[in-house]
């Protein structure tokens, strides 16, 4: 059956209920076969892929300029191994995070897609955390540059607690708060 407003199929035989104030509706468990849950997943991952793969394309692309500045030249020999460690972060985020598309791509059509999408997902992940690494890297290149080197470590080390709470603590926490509500 199909919902009018979206155009996306209902799974069969589950029906919505109000869950607060809202209305909004949830739905108990899912019947859907291994290959329409891949296919879900699939769909999932590619548009969580597109959001994190353009920004770090962008990244990647400002830090490639950086080498062709005037200013790069008077950054002293920790600065340039602290760029150029940045730089390689940035170009393996940027390899795991389209390496689902050319796994997709190499594989399509061989029935393999709840693998293809575990693999993808293993590569996602890997490259977020290579993101967590590059951003980490180049905010302290930048803020050594930028600012009095006694206040950079503190100054990354929140940005990389922040980075940490929303990417992993928060999912994580909600993951096991609401999968053990689940079980109850």
């Amino acid at each position: 059956m199909t919902d009018r407003g979206t155009g996306r199929g209902r799974e069969r035989g589950k029906e919505e209920r109000p869950d607060g104030p809202g209305g909004r509706g949830t739905r108990r468990g899912r019947e859907e076969t291994a290959d329409e849950r891949a296919d879900r997943q699939w769909q999932d991952l590619m548009q969580e892929i597109r959001v994190v793969q353009t920004g770090v394309q962008i990244l990647l692309g400002f830090l490639l300029t950086v080498v062709f500045t005037p200013r790069y030249e008077s950054l002293g020999p920790g600065d340039k191994a602290i760029y150029v460690l940045t730089v390689v972060l940035g170009s393996l985020a940027t390899g795991a995070l389209i390496g689902p598309v050319s796994f997709h791509r190499l594989v399509a059509g061989r029935r393999i897609k709840p693998q293809a999408v575990a693999w993808a997902s293993r590569l996602t992940f890997i490259g977020i955390l290579l993101l967590v690494a590059t951003l980490t890297s180049a905010l302290v290149l930048i803020l050594r540059v930028a600012t009095d080197n006694a206040i950079v470590p503190w100054l990354v080390a929140g940005v990389l607690a922040w980075y940490l709470l929303c990417w992993f603590a928060l999912p994580l926490w909600a993951r096991r708060r609401h999968t053990a509500k689940r079980r109850e």
